[in-house]
């Protein structure tokens, strides 16, 4: 039994002779390292056969031309590049280098990253298929060169930065397309909640009527409503989360609406989600322009349900919109617990929450994901606006939104 020691991964290596000139473990040669891969490429590729077959010990392997997959033309590759000629000033831009944003899709490691992550293989058997054949290739190898030489050394450099690249291939390919699939999943899964929350909130109005029921069934159809609301603003999150990590970004219907009515749906929405939280809306100015409003309505509703989960429960929130010539500004204001400035340079990303401390935080989180800043930056640049953070123990916490009348083509 040959021990990998590889993340407790173990293989039986299957007896086998190396081809001529190899035979003698006593005469040691100074074939180069590509040639010896190549001499042997075959019986390198049992081992990796065996090796792919033991990460599957609890159910019946893939088919063998699943476990060798693209393993071939990944040596076939790193024998080309061995025989390349390769300068000092090369080899030291090339390990630099590592453009792992623009590598090649189609490469043989490139490609097996894919068709491992189709195949159900983790991230963890991945790379340790590449750590068992580097271990393969060097065992089989270095009995039979004479150490120590230029020529040996520089084969194993080169040979360590093909390996380093080729895995580098594969887990680019294996996670985006990881990625791809549970973005898929996400964009699937929020669409086809959209229909039972749609009962449910229903049921939640219907509860709500003074002729159906009691004072008792009126508070649970108000709780139904409140929540069929949070999941609401969750899903719609999710849904545009999903559609710009696919590469659609924010589709945007673009009409003349006036912002004040926006201002004044999301404001009641986010009321009915908080019904303890007072609000306030100040608007001025023309607030008309080219805008999405639904969109725009998604974005003050996120601004809104943050403050209100952060706020200080004395005092209320406040969304003030000016219009201005040629733009029109909008405020969501709430005092609350200073944010860190570390923490502001991240709070629109996606899958970040703020950090609170007990009774800090009033309510619920309107997104269990932390997408609601990250959404509501994308709606705001796809209007070719611009949206910032800022929070000091004075003027509390403030999101400052600032939308061109007409979106720059």
């Amino acid at each position: 039994m040959i021990e990998s020691g590889f993340s407790g991964f173990a293989w039986q290596a299957k007896p086998w002779k190396l081809n001529q000139p190899f035979l003698d473990g006593r005469t040691k040669c100074r074939m180069k390292l590509s040639q010896f891969i190549s001499a042997n490429i075959e019986n390198i590729l049992v081992e990796w056969d065996i090796f792919a077959r033991s990460l599957f010990p609890a159910s019946p392997p893939p088919p063998p031309h699943v476990l060798r997959d693209h393993a071939r033309e990944i040596l076939l590759e790193i024998i080309a590049d061995l025989d390349r000629p390769q300068t000092t000033k090369q080899q030291k831009k090339k390990s630099e280098d590592q453009d792992l944003e623009n590598i090649d899709k189609e490469s043989p490691a490139a490609v097996h990253g894919t068709l491992r992550q189709a195949s159900g293989f983790n991230l963890t058997q991945l790379t340790a298929e590449y750590r068992a054949l580097r271990s393969t290739v060097f065992r089989l190898w270095l009995p039979h060169i004479e150490s120590g030489t230029q020529e040996s050394s520089t084969d194993m450099m080169r040979f360590n930065e093909a390996m380093d690249q080729a895995l580098a291939e594969s887990v680019v390919t294996y996670s985006e397309n990881s990625d791809r699939t549970r973005d898929t999943f996400l964009a699937i899964l929020g669409h086809d909640l959209r229909s039972p929350l749609s009962t449910m909130s229903m049921a939640g109005q219907f509860l709500i009527r003074s002729s159906v029921g009691t004072e008792a069934t009126q508070q649970i159809g108000a709780r139904v409503v409140r929540s069929a609301v949070n999941m609401t603003s969750m899903i719609n999150d999710l849904l545009e989360y999903a559609r710009t990590q696919l590469g659609e970004g924010i589709p945007l219907t673009l009409g003349m609406v006036d912002l004040h009515d926006v201002c004044q749906a999301a404001r009641d929405d986010t009321q009915a989600a908080y019904p303890d939280c007072p609000f306030a809306l100040e608007t001025s100015g023309d607030l008309a322009g080219l805008f999405d409003g639904p969109r725009l309505q998604q974005l003050f509703s996120n601004l809104l349900n943050n403050a209100a989960q952060y706020r200080d429960a004395t005092h209320p929130v406040t969304l003030s919109v000016h219009g201005h010539a040629d733009s029109i500004t909008a405020q969501v204001r709430n005092l609350g617990p200073v944010i860190p400035k570390q923490s502001l340079q991240a709070i629109f990303d996606p899958l970040v929450q703020l950090s609170v401390t007990p009774g800090e935080q009033q309510g619920a989180p309107s997104s269990s994901l932390g997408l609601g800043l990250f959404i509501a930056r994308e709606i705001t640049s796809a209007h070719g606006g611009t949206i910032t953070a800022a929070s000091n123990q004075e003027t509390g916490t403030v999101f400052t939104v600032e939308l061109p009348r007409v979106r720059p083509v």
